[in-house]
This record gives structure tokens, C-alpha cells and sequence, in this order.
């Protein structure tokens, strides 16, 4: 395992770095202490609700590798994900459980870089599809406030959640 590896090889437990919400279709990622996860629905005030891509998670040690292999310091926030975690792998974790602060969310897949990646940055939309370096976007199980510092782990699935 790569990318910055620790806390325990990146099985977690990690930790919520940034968080995230976005205002409207294509606009801003507003910073926020706290976001409020609704489940079945999304991030409370986010323009994108709904649907299977609820929340969008991005690992930090994967966006920092990223930036030092395209020689850029652009910020995490131009990945346009709603949580930026550390500590955990999110490679092929689809089905997976995780608990985001009091919030539980199940990884339903990756997501795949779009062209704002490279209008960001040059070769950024290509550098991140390999193994799940877009980050993953998942559905809420149970929602809850999520804020940064909080832990996120893994945990296992339960029959009824499959």
C-alpha cells in the first residue's frame, strides 16, 4: 500500500480533515466545520442530493501524492468532494461500510474524474483513474453530523444491508 501509508496501513481508523458543500450545479465548494448528512437524500444544503452519489469522500494521502506527481499545490477542494478523509484506503471498497462521525454510509463505487480535473489542473483527470484515486461516493445509511476531526472507520456488513 502506498500513498502515504499508517494508521494501520490505511485501514483506518482515520480521521475527517475537510468537509464540504456545494451551493449549486458547477458552483463553489463552500468549506464547513460540520455538514449534516441526510440519509437516503445527501449533504443538507447541497445542491446535489439524491440519487446513489449521496456523499463524496476523497483520501488526503492519495490527492497529496496527486499534487507532487503533477508538480501542483492546488487544494483538495478542487476535487469537488464533500469529505476529505485520512488514515483510510478507499480502493475497491465498493459495498463497504464506513462510519463518518455519528453517520453511516455504504461506498456504492468510484468516482470517476470528469474534465473540470483537467481544467484545474493538466494531467489531473488522467493521473486519477487508477485504483479509485478519484475517490469513492457513497449512499447514507443513517445520517448524523459530520465534523472535522471526527473518526471514520470501517465496519462490516450486516446481512439486511446487502
Amino acid at each position: 500500500m502506498s500513498e502515504g501509508a499508517s494508521a494501520a496501513e490505511r485501514g483506518g481508523p482515520g480521521r475527517i480533515e475537510r468537509l464540504w458543500v456545494k451551493r449549486a450545479h458547477r458552483g463553489a465548494m463552500d468549506p464547513r466545520d460540520a455538514i449534516e448528512l441526510v440519509a437516503g437524500r445527501g449533504v443538507a444544503g447541497s445542491a446535489d442530493r439524491g440519487g446513489r452519489r449521496q456523499v463524496t469522500i476523497l483520501e488526503r494521502e492519495v490527492w497529496d501524492a496527486l499534487m507532487r506527481e503533477l508538480g501542483s499545490d492546488a487544494g483538495p477542494e478542487t476535487r469537488r468532494a464533500n469529505v476529505l478523509v485520512s488514515g483510510l484506503d478507499l480502493r475497491a471498497s465498493r459495498g463497504r461500510v464506513l462510519r463518518l462521525g455519528s453517520a453511516r454510509v455504504r461506498v456504492a463505487g468510484e468516482v470517476k474524474p470528469c474534465e473540470r480535473m483537467e481544467e484545474a489542473v493538466p494531467g489531473l483527470r488522467a493521473a486519477m483513474y487508477p485504483d479509485w484515486r478519484g475517490g469513492a461516493f457513497a449512499e447514507i445509511l443513517e445520517g448524523g453530523t459530520v465534523t472535522v476531526g471526527d473518526v471514520v472507520a470501517w465496519e462490516s456488513i450486516t446481512p439486511s444491508e446487502c
